[in-house]
């Protein structure tokens, strides 16, 4: 297994092709090319896909247009480029699909559906990347079945942008709505490192009445006397961020808990208030009886928070060394929040320090709490590794 990245900010393909081929000349063979370009060309989808394929060869291509692109220790958040990462994978099998709404199998039916729709087998396990829409798909009930069917797998992914027209590239297809779904299955693993980048104020609460979104009582209180309470044992600084809109909520990602149980958090948006009902709006729809935590995102929390899961990546035992990266980052990270450019890129680089590809996204698709969701202000990385570093000494590959 061989991974490399590569860039250019160029506007011209004359000059950019040359670049990215460049950046990739060491690998034997182009297995996969993952492909990132910023919104300058996505009118030219057609004709970046067809020249990269012309000149790089890849057996399978994917790749989306993006709010801005990511790649080894660098962010882009404007300007022209365009983002690659290449794999030359021996002993791995590439499927990937195309998916709209209509394609997915019924909820009430058996893993073996989805085994037979993807046709991707339960064994050996796979990985998943998922690029999507946002304006045409809504990821939820992939996720949720790629999760039961696949139990212990890893799903990764972004949605392309927040533009109102994307474009998706799968091989010799570019597509402007819908789903692109790789799974990698054979000597492969792809592990998780999310970052969600908020923490904790106030004590957690029991939701004890909801209705949808809508937040009706916590713990037996009203929601807005619950953050009236808290505000006013903030310091004057956390004060100053609750009211600049950098509070959520965080809803517990592990379902219903016995009292006590701290557990990770889906972070969320509070919407709304209405203050004579004491209700809030919440951007997700909620259950009587999940715990949740309200939280402030700020850039500290958030530096600390990859910091922390990048050193518990690094801690756990595995059988190969990391090889390649991707990285899928809300648009709301970035310069926006830490005030200057770089920051997860650099930090993940300066650590792990892999080729990585990646781009700013509408929303990222990560596991907390051992589930896959749809998140908003992470950084989700997936990093891949061989499954069995002895296979590809006995093929002679790296």
């Amino acid at each position: 297994m061989q991974w490399a990245s590569a860039l250019s900010e160029s506007t011209k393909f004359s000059e950019a092709l040359p670049e990215l081929a460049a950046g990739l000349a060491e690998l034997p063979q182009i297995d996969l090319l993952v492909v990132f370009f910023s919104p300058h060309f996505r009118s030219r989808a057609l004709e970046l896909s067809k020249l990269l394929r012309e000149q790089l060869s890849p057996k399978t291509l994917i790749g989306c247009s993006t709010a801005g692109v990511i790649t080894t220790g660098r962010e882009l958040e404007e300007g022209p480029g365009i983002s690659v990462l290449a794999a030359s994978l021996p002993g791995v099998t590439l499927t990937p699909l195309a998916i709209t709404r209509d394609d997915l199998p019924s909820p009430d039916v058996g893993p073996g559906a989805w085994h037979e729709r993807l046709g991707v087998p339960l064994e050996p396990r796979p990985s998943f990347l998922v690029l999507c829409d946002p304006a045409s798909s809504d990821p939820s009930g992939l996720l949720e079945g790629l999760d039961f069917a696949y139990p212990g797998s890893c799903t990764i992914g972004g949605l392309a942008s927040d533009a109102a027209s994307n474009a998706l590239l799968l091989d010799e297809q570019v597509l402007s709505g819908g789903t692109i779904l790789l799974a990698l299955s054979g000597n492969v693993v792809l592990e998780p490192i999310v970052a969600q980048g908020c923490r904790p104020i106030g004590a957690p609460q029991r939701i004890t009445a909801c209705e949808h979104n809508l937040l009706l009582e916590l713990s037996g209180n009203r929601p807005t006397q619950v953050l009236e309470d808290i505000y006013e044992e903030l310091a004057e600084s956390d004060q100053e961020e609750f009211l600049h809109r950098s509070l959520h909520l965080g809803v517990a990602a592990t379902g219903l808990l016995e009292d006590g149980v701290e557990p990770e958090y889906l972070i969320r948006n509070v919407l709304g208030a209405d203050p004579r009902r004491g209700v809030l709006a919440i951007g997700a729809a909620l259950r009587s009886g999940q715990q949740v935590r309200f939280h402030l995102r700020d850039a500290e929390a958030a530096r600390g928070d990859l910091s922390a899961q990048i050193e518990r990546y690094q801690a756990a035992p595995r059988q190969a060394l990391p090889a390649g990266a991707v990285l899928f980052a809300c648009a709301g990270r970035g310069s926006h929040l830490f005030g200057e450019p770089h920051q997860d890129a650099m930090t993940f680089a300066g650590s792990v320090g892999v080729p990585l590809a990646g781009f700013f996204c509408a929303g990222e698709i990560g596991p907390v709490g051992g589930i896959t969701s749809l998140l908003g202000y992470t950084s989700s990385f997936g990093v891949f590794r061989p499954a069995d570093p002895s296979a590809e000494d006995d093929s002679g590959a790296s």
